[in-house]
C-alpha cells in the first residue's frame, strides 16, 4: 500500500455560484487554493450577475443540495466548511441536517444577505431559520455591520455599538463573531467575539473601488486557515493580511464594483 505524504488540509465551500468569478463559490476555491488547502463546493444556487449587479438566481433543490454534501462527506472529509449565500430556509435546513449528521467541524458561516451592489440575496423568511438552524452549529460567524444589525435589531454607528451587537450575537448563538467594520464605522478594523472576549483586528482602509466578492473571500481564508489547525485569532489575522494583499494589487475589471485579485501572489511572481 502506498503511504500519503504530505496530506493536504481540506475546505469546503456551501454557496451560491457567481457566473461573474469575484464572489461566492468561485471567490471561495480561489481563496482556499492560494491559502493551501484543497476546495470543494455545493452549490446553493446559480447566479446570473456581473459587477453591476444581479439579475437572477436559479436555486438548487433540497434534495441536489442533500446529493451534493453527501457527496463530498462520504469521500473527502472536510477540515472546514464556510456557508455563504443561502437563499431559502428549505435550503438552510438541510445544511443544518446534513453537517450535523456528519459531525463537520469549523463551520464559517458568513450570512450574505445584500449583495455588495444592494440586491436582496436572501429570503425574509429564510433569515429567521438561518438564526435558529445555522448559527447554533457555527464555529464562527462573520457579519458586515448591516447584517448585525439585521441580527440583533441594534443599530450600529460606533465601534462601542459593535461591541455590543457580537457580544449579543456570541451569547445567543454559542459561537465566535467576527463584526466586520467596512460600513463606514471606522477605518476597516474589525471585532471578533470569542469566548467571552473581545480582540480588535485593525485595519487600513484602501482606496481601491473594486470590492466585489470581499465578505465571501474573507471568510473563506478564515475556514481555510482554521482547517489548516491555525487558532482563531491568527486565522483572522492572516485573512485580513490577504484581503488587504489582493485589493491592495488594485485590479480593475467590469463596469462596476469589480473583483480583487484572489491570486495575487501568484501574479506577482508572473510579472
Amino acid at each position: 500500500m502506498i503511504e500519503k505524504k504530505n496530506q493536504m488540509k481540506t475546505a469546503l465551500s456551501i454557496a451560491g455560484s457567481d457566473s461573474s468569478g469575484g464572489a461566492g463559490i468561485q471567490a471561495d476555491i480561489k481563496t482556499m487554493t492560494v491559502n493551501g488547502v484543497y476546495a470543494m463546493s455545493a452549490i446553493t444556487a446559480l447566479t446570473a450577475q456581473n459587477t453591476t449587479g444581479v439579475r437572477d438566481i436559479m436555486e438548487s433543490t433540497p434534495e441536489f443540495l442533500r446529493q451534493q454534501i453527501d457527496a463530498v462527506f462520504e469521500d473527502i472529509y472536510p477540515d472546514a466548511v464556510k456557508i455563504g449565500m443561502v437563499s431559502s430556509s428549505e435550503l438552510i435546513r438541510v445544511i443544518a441536517e446534513r453537517l450535523k449528521h456528519y459531525h463537520a467541524k469549523n463551520i464559517v458561516v458568513d450570512p450574505v444577505m445584500v449583495a455588495t451592489s444592494g440586491s436582496a440575496l436572501i429570503k425574509t423568511d429564510a433569515i429567521a431559520t438561518l438564526e435558529k438552524e445555522l448559527l447554533p452549529i457555527a464555529t464562527l460567524t462573520t457579519p458586515n455591520i448591516p447584517e448585525a444589525e439585521l441580527l440583533t435589531g441594534i443599530k450600529i454607528k460606533r465601534k462601542e455599538d459593535m461591541a455590543v451587537a457580537a457580544k449579543e450575537i456570541g451569547e445567543t448563538y454559542g459561537c465566535a463573531v467576527l463584526v466586520k467594520g467596512g460600513h463606514s464605522i471606522n477605518d476597516a478594523s474589525d471585532l471578533l467575539y470569542e469566548a467571552g472576549s473581545l480582540t480588535w483586528f485593525e485595519g487600513r482602509r484602501i482606496d481601491n473601488p473594486n470590492t466585489h466578492g470581499t465578505g465571501c473571500t474573507l471568510s473563506s481564508a478564515i475556514a481555510a486557515n482554521l482547517a489548516k489547525g491555525h487558532s482563531m485569532a491568527l486565522s483572522v489575522q492572516e485573512a485580513k493580511d490577504y484581503i488587504s494583499g489582493a485589493l491592495s494589487d488594485m485590479l480593475d475589471l467590469g463596469k462596476g464594483r469589480g473583483p480583487m485579485n484572489h491570486a495575487y501572489m501568484l501574479t506577482e511572481e508572473l510579472k
